[in-house]
């Protein structure tokens, strides 16, 4: 049964890397590996399956999270990454410096893909630490699950909005409704989260060579004004391309030249040249010194992207191992409620497959012969599998992965603060949907 192998599969995991203390990287190809083969994948089509799962993760994410690593050095290095946390405990006083980071972290992930809002802000997170000597997961975990919500349960990200079009329900609408859902969902368990005891009793330190160990003096710091612009410049750039592309007619010249430099790694790249220049030369430090930033950001990100690609690997091989078409199978004939099948569905891929996207793109073909007849407005139908493909984030998710190395976090406590809070939000979002479901019909919109 392939679902027992999927199980069976992160027992083994876990037992490499709790137990015999296996590199990440190697333990997630060697698990992999063994799926393939006791799923049927051919030996000799085995590499290429690995290949393929390494590529696509890595061709995703190693730009983004390259350059944002050195974008965020190179303001760590220069004293701008402290300016802002300054700025912010100025503002809210370190009491309230988690609430700055979910307010942070939904206003700059409405639009943006959780990695590449990750990248952006979590050096200002790691300076914040560093300045308050508070917990990393004080601050820091506010931050990644107010963005997970963001990025599992809106539009314009990759997929509610693949979603949306197969139910060909409106983007606009299925963005406007879900915010009433995401946002107390998510900032009720953003400030919760770090409160839990389990939570507490974790106290990891900030990973070596991604922020600066420097405190500055004031007179040695950026003004705001340059900190703040550099650090927003990938946000305006990136939103921007969102907006347009929303708004403005296809196939148009400017559309194509705005979607170039909105692109996530086009974006980066850009604030990387101007964050150079605006934090090297600019205040009186060599191109020699800046340099530096960027190579021991570098350094600092290698053993990362290739634990995030070899989970890509793992994802694709119970993906070409027919592990969706299984479940598809076995839950084509339930009868239930549409929006509770479809966000119950997103679960189960989401636990078997790892990749979000995939489960919502699998739920969606199996619910959609439903939602003719049902009665549901589709764009809840959206939101009820968005929901559902946040739940369960555990080894075979490489955004668990990015989790656990930015955190520095064992295997085990990744699981006890990641799974858990992606599953709670998964039943909170749950929970609005149908509220929302009733109370439409209720005014018969």
């Amino acid at each position: 049964m392939p679902l027992v192998v999927v199980g069976i599969s992160v027992l083994v995991l876990l037992l490499l890397m709790t137990k015999l203390r296996m590199n990440g990287f190697a333990a997630l190809l060697l698990v992999a590996v063994g799926v393939a083969l006791v799923q049927g994948i051919p030996v000799a089509e085995i590499s290429e399956v690995l290949a393929t799962g390494i590529g696509d993760q890595i061709g995703d994410t190693m730009l983004t999270i390259g350059l944002g690593a050195m974008v965020g050095r190179v303001m760590g290095d220069s004293g701008a990454a402290q300016r802002i946390a300054g700025r912010l405990l100025d503002l809210c006083g370190p009491r309230w410096v988690q609430v700055a980071m979910v307010l942070t972290a939904m206003l700059i992930g409405v639009t943006m893909f959780y990695e590449v809002a990750f990248i952006i802000i979590v050096p200002i997170a790691f300076t914040l630490v560093r300045v308050t000597r508070a917990n990393l997961l004080w601050v820091g975990l506010p931050m990644s699950i107010a963005l997970s919500t963001m990025h599992s349960f809106l539009p314009p990200h990759p997929g509610p909005t693949a979603v949306a079009s197969t139910f060909e329900a409106s983007a606009g609408l299925t963005l406007f409704y879900g915010l009433f859902i995401a946002v107390p969902a998510g900032a009720f368990i953003a400030l919760l989260w770090p409160r839990l005891p389990f939570i507490k009793a974790m106290n990891p330190s900030i990973p070596k060579g991604l922020v600066s160990e420097k405190v500055f003096e004031d007179d040695e710091m950026p003004g705001m004004g340059w900190s703040l612009s550099v650090a927003l410049l990938p946000v305006v750039l990136i939103a921007g391309a969102a907006v347009v592309d929303m708004a403005a007619a296809e196939n148009s010249g400017p559309l194509h030249f705005v979607a170039f430099i909105g692109s996530p790694p086009i974006a980066l790249l850009l604030t990387l040249v101007v964050s150079v220049w605006a934090f090297g030369p600019r205040i009186g430090r060599s191109l020699d010194e800046v340099s530096a930033s960027c190579k021991s950001a570098a350094s600092a990100m290698a053993m990362i992207l290739l634990v995030i690609g070899a989970g890509g690997a793992f994802k694709q091989v119970l993906v070409d191992g027919g592990i969706s078409d299984y479940i598809k199978d076995v839950t084509h004939g339930w009868s239930i409620s549409p929006i509770i099948l479809a966000w119950l569905i997103a679960v189960i891929l989401r636990i078997a497959l790892g990749s979000a996207t995939v489960a919502v793109v699998t739920a969606s073909g199996v619910v959609l012969p439903l939602l003719a007849n049902s009665g549901v407005h589709p764009e809840i139908m959206v939101l009820a599998v968005s929901c559902g493909s946040i739940a369960f984030s555990h080894v075979n998710d490489p955004g668990f992965w990015m989790f656990k190395e930015y955190f520095n976090l064992s295997v085990i406590d990744a699981i006890k603060a990641r799974t858990t809070y992606t599953t709670v939000l998964a039943i909170l979002g749950l929970g609005g949907v149908l509220a929302l479901e009733w109370a439409l019909d209720l005014l018969k919109l």
